[in-house]
């Protein structure tokens, strides 16, 4: 028999001293069947009821369970789906096999190697079983400290860096012109530097300029970035650009990013960075990328996958039976940077996607086109809310906006009048989102006259059922808050408007008090936070990948001092209805309640099928250390009839827990004060905020679907 390595045998040997009674089952057995046997009666021994009825799914709440239950629950799932084999869509569909008890059972009994983080997880595991692993949810005075670790983008230190990285660039981008390395713009005969400056100092305050100079070349960036990027960040821009993943970070991003900080702001700007440069795995798959959301994958004439049948064009997207997603054929179908995570990147590999605005522009069928695509929400009975994304809608021109919102009150008021008149109500429209992320990337987009745009929508459609009108934006990180953010954000709530905040929970923005000190810098500047994303896809969003596990704790241990009650919940809805005293009440609120924030959103991950949820139960654990998790849809919402044919959705995580700590480490985190991580292996999706439900009508909507067909088969 082989011995085990030095490493793996010292694991072993502390699982078997640390619980002497399990060892003692395995070498009792006679095979692996017994083991099983054996083992499931020494838990089922001590469970009580609550933890017997929700393993065997009879209760979903979690509040009943103690915290050693979670592991007695864990234990059992394992045992049950011991020999569960999938297709690991992180490894090209390659099949894996989760079998966790055989697979301790031959590295005690046979001396079977196995990895480390395998190994690291079953350690805590059975501690938490045995009671020695301890949840200690940390106090508020604690939680806080961990916040004051952040600081933001109005910190009047990081505004004169900016300043500095701003007078950089623009000089940068004047020597490029002056050689011809630029040639899309050429200055004035005979003007002095200063006057070269000045005029692209002006041109700063427009999305033109961030547009028209973004950088697309890793050379050209590191360039303005004063030659900081090292050696093996070059190396991957470079082999990025020559597989075919484009690079546009526009000059107002760039100049976010700090060169040469001081010590205490060394890692402030990761999440910046590990959102603009690729990752080597990113590289390694593009190619091979395959769409996440199953109801993105549309053939014509055909329902999706959630049961929806669309109208050609590619211009709408729908889960929901009361919302639907949409995307014009106009410039929005572009972004003002490109996010390494993003969801479209299977799109970019197709090439359907890429930063051509002149390719962009609408063409003259467009204007015919748009009417007929918007009629799809007239005659559906449910739809009643539109986000309009792409892309992103700010990316729209303001022509290109206002005869989008023309058509769309046009349309809505169509079906408000025809609702007066029918015996069997439709749901009428109520609800505009327009998703974008100009307000981090070029918040000099929120002009005077977008403004007068959005708050003359408003006014009309408030008139014909509209009574929620809302910017969805995406910070990662309060160092995204400039002081241009935030006189863009005060425009538009001045005319109405509200603004919601997604962020996506990368390992830089996942390290304890990160995410709740952006919670609180929104607050304070009028955004209220609405959801906080688990990272989807496969291998190549892994380096960027967070382990749900630490979304949980995150939830448990640090969210929870933004907490409020159903009283305040209400409150919260009145802070949305009066837009333009937002942030004086919701300042005066949170004092009121003694809370930093306002926990108003919920985390949840996009499920690789329909909708989105958090509600899983760890139920099986690879051999290289990978967990896979059960998510079963969130109920706390309507969805479409496929769902409950649908059944529970197992994912195969991209990365062992071990390997995301070891990843935040470098950013200089002190691991040891995560180690409960280990034990979130149940999960409940959040109630949502009344602020984002959607309001009542005074009829009743018909029960009838329309533009919805049965799946053959699910």
């Amino acid at each position: 028999m082989i011995p085990l390595k030095k490493k793996t045998d010292r694991l072993v040997q502390q699982i078997i001293q640390e619980n002497p009674d399990i060892a003692q089952i395995f070498r009792k057995a006679k095979n692996i069947q017994e083991v099983k046997e054996l083992l499931r009666s020494f838990i089922l021994k001590d469970m009580s009821k609550e933890a017997l009825n929700f393993y065997h799914y009879l209760s979903i709440d979690l509040n009943k369970l103690q915290w050693q239950e979670y592991a007695s629950i864990r234990l059992l799932d394992y045992i049950d789906n011991d020999g569960l084999e999938l297709k690991d869509q992180n490894l090209r569909q390659q099949k894996v096999l989760s079998a966790p008890i055989t697979t301790l059972y031959n590295c005690i009994i046979n001396h079977k190697e196995v990895s480390e983080n395998f190994l690291w997880d079953m350690i805590y595991l059975l501690r938490q079983y045995s009671g020695q692993l301890k949840q200690n949810i940390p106090s508020k005075k604690k939680v806080l400290s961990w916040m004051q670790r952040y600081t933001w983008g109005l910190d009047p230190e990081l505004i004169e860096m900016r300043k500095s990285n701003k007078k950089r660039i623009i000089s940068k981008i004047i020597e490029k012109i002056d050689k011809g390395e630029i040639k899309h713009y050429i200055f004035k005969v005979d003007m002095s530097f200063e006057e070269k400056f000045n005029k692209l100092e002006e041109m700063w305050q427009t999305k033109k300029f961030h547009l028209q100079f973004a950088f697309r070349d890793p050379q050209i960036l590191n360039e303005m970035l004063d030659n900081s990027l090292d050696i093996q960040t070059m190396q991957r821009l470079n082999d990025a650009k020559i597989k075919g993943i484009p690079l546009f970070a526009n000059p107002h991003y760039t100049s976010l990013l700090l060169i040469n900080p001081p010590e205490k702001y060394k890692y402030a700007d990761q999440p910046i960075r590990d959102y603009l440069f690729v990752s080597k795995r990113l590289i390694e798959e593009f190619g091979n990328i395959v769409a996440w959301e199953k109801e993105d994958i549309i053939q014509e004439g055909e329902p999706n996958s959630a049961g929806w049948i669309l109208p050609t064009g590619g211009c709408i997207h729908r889960r929901y039976p009361e919302v639907a997603i949409f995307i014009p054929r106009t410039t929005g179908r572009a972004c003002g940077g490109l996010c390494v995570s993003c969801q479209r990147m299977y799109g970019f590999q197709k090439k359907e996607l890429d930063f051509d605005l002149e390719k962009l522009k609408p063409k003259e069928s467009w204007s015919k086109e748009l009417p007929k695509q918007l009629e799809y929400f007239e005659h559906d009975t449910q739809l009643r809310d539109i986000l309009i994304t792409g892309g992103d809608a700010l990316m729209n021109t303001d022509r290109q906006l206002k005869h989008l919102l023309d058509e769309l009150y046009f349309m809505s008021k169509r079906k408000y009048e025809a609702n007066q008149n029918r015996k069997e109500k439709y749901a009428q429209m109520s609800r505009i989102r327009l998703g974008s992320r100009l307000l981090v990337f070029i918040p000099q987009r929120i002009t005077d006259k977008l403004v007068k745009i959005l708050g003359d929508f408003k006014k009309r459609a408030s008139q014909i059922g509209f009574n929620q009108f809302v910017i969805q934006t995406h910070f990662e990180s309060a160092i995204e808050i400039t002081p241009e953010v935030k006189e863009a954000v005060a425009k538009i709530l001045s005319v109405g408007w509200i603004v919601t905040n997604q962020e996506v929970f990368i390992p830089a923005v996942s390290v304890r008090g990160h995410t709740i000190r952006l919670r609180k810098a929104l607050n304070d500047i009028g955004i209220l936070p609405y959801y906080t994303f688990s990272v989807k896809g496969f291998k190549e969003n892994s380096t960027n990948f967070t382990n749900n596990a630490r979304v949980a704790q995150e939830i448990k241990e640090e969210k929870y001092i933004g907490i409020y009650n159903k009283e305040i919940d209400k409150e919260i809805v009145q802070l949305a209805s009066d837009s333009t005293n937002l942030i004086k009440n919701a300042k005066s609120l949170r004092e009121r309640i003694d809370v930093p924030f306002l926990a108003t959103d919920r985390s949840i991950m996009n499920l690789p099928a329909i909708g989105k949820s958090l509600t899983f139960r760890t139920i099986g654990i690879l051999e290289d250390g990978r967990r896979i998790l059960e998510f079963d849809h969130d109920r706390n919402r309507r969805h479409s009839p496929i769902i409950d044919k649908l059944g529970r959705i197992k994912i195969i995580e991209s990365k062992p827990i071990k390997a995301y700590l070891q990843e935040i480490k470098q950013f200089g985190e002190n691991i040891s004060e995560y180690t409960s991580i280990w034990g979130y292996s149940l999960s409940q999706t959040e109630k949502r905020s009344l602020l984002y439900q959607y309001s009542q009508y005074d009829y009743q909507v018909v029960e009838e679907l329309t533009n919805f067909k049965p799946i053959e088969g699910v």
